[in-house]
């Protein structure tokens, strides 16, 4: 099995300040988290699943123009314990998350040529109203196949809006005053973000797909409709009993062989 980890190379203090960044900022990013051939592996992967996907009915969700979701199927490489249960991701997610959570989402986000700037949003509405701050109730993890530079599309959001009403954080966006800011990253590197923070995705001015996973993690109440988890019997009982309590999915006994995407409205 590849490598995928060195936690020796995170800190209590690493993580506490990587913790204390995604309180104050909306997110954080930790460098060089995955071994490089663990992501080479999952990008070949990838890159035979979306064409497969891309040729069934419903099996690409689409996100804007030239740019499309996929859910994961919980088979090698993806699921991977190394990966969905890290235990630095897992060390972050402690520390800013007071209760129990599951992992609801797995999944990518991918712009081809062609694509353009999203809409400036957010992935979920506050808790209450923008008048209440939201605690920290839902984290997106995610990770590149690709390196990501200017050029590719690089996942753009602004700093603390996730502390802001929706129509101020706008209003001093569009001033300058909060900048939208590009977020570039080597294959292993991993960003955790609210996705209560104003972002969106921009163009990929390339003619290679630059695919982002995802990782949905919400607090254990919360209702999460709109994405799902499908993992195989024999799987899931392989997996440590605190593993499979985190997980919010339905086991059967096979997994299906198509899937239609339903995660198509996702801005708010």
């Amino acid at each position: 099995m590849v490598q995928s980890i060195d936690t020796a190379k995170f800190t209590t203090t690493d993580l506490d300040q990587l913790a204390q960044e995604l309180n104050r900022d909306g997110i954080c990013v930790i460098r060089g988290l995955f071994d490089r051939q663990l992501i080479a592996e999952w990008a070949d992967a990838f890159d035979e699943l979306f064409q497969k996907r891309k040729n069934s009915p419903g099996g690409l969700a689409p996100r804007d123009q030239a740019r499309y979701y996929l859910t994961l199927p919980w088979v090698a490489p993806f699921a991977n314990i190394d990966v969905f249960a890290n235990p630095v991701i897992l060390s972050i997610l402690k520390r800013v998350f007071y209760q129990e959570y599951k992992l609801v989402q797995f999944g990518s986000d991918t712009p081809f040529q062609g694509s353009d700037y999203q809409e400036i949003h957010r992935d979920f509405r506050p808790l209450f109203s923008d008048q209440i701050v939201t605690p920290l109730y839902a984290l997106a993890v995610n990770f590149p196949l690709v390196e990501v530079t200017a050029d590719n599309g690089p996942f753009q959001m602004a700093r603390g809006t996730h502390l802001l009403p929706r129509e101020e954080a706008l209003v001093k966006i569009a001033a300058g005053e909060i900048p939208m800011e590009s977020f570039y990253m080597q294959p292993g590197d991993v960003m955790i973000r609210t996705p209560l923070a104003l972002h969106r995705g921009s163009p990929n001015r390339t003619d290679k797909a630059r695919p982002m996973i995802v990782m949905g993690y919400v607090m254990h109440w919360l209702h999460t409709f709109k994405v799902d988890l499908t993992v195989q019997q024999d799987y899931y009982d392989s997996l440590p009993e605190q593993v499979r309590e985190m997980l919010r999915c339905q086991v059967v006994e096979k997994l299906p062989e198509n899937r239609a995407e339903t995660y198509v409205d996702f801005k708010y």
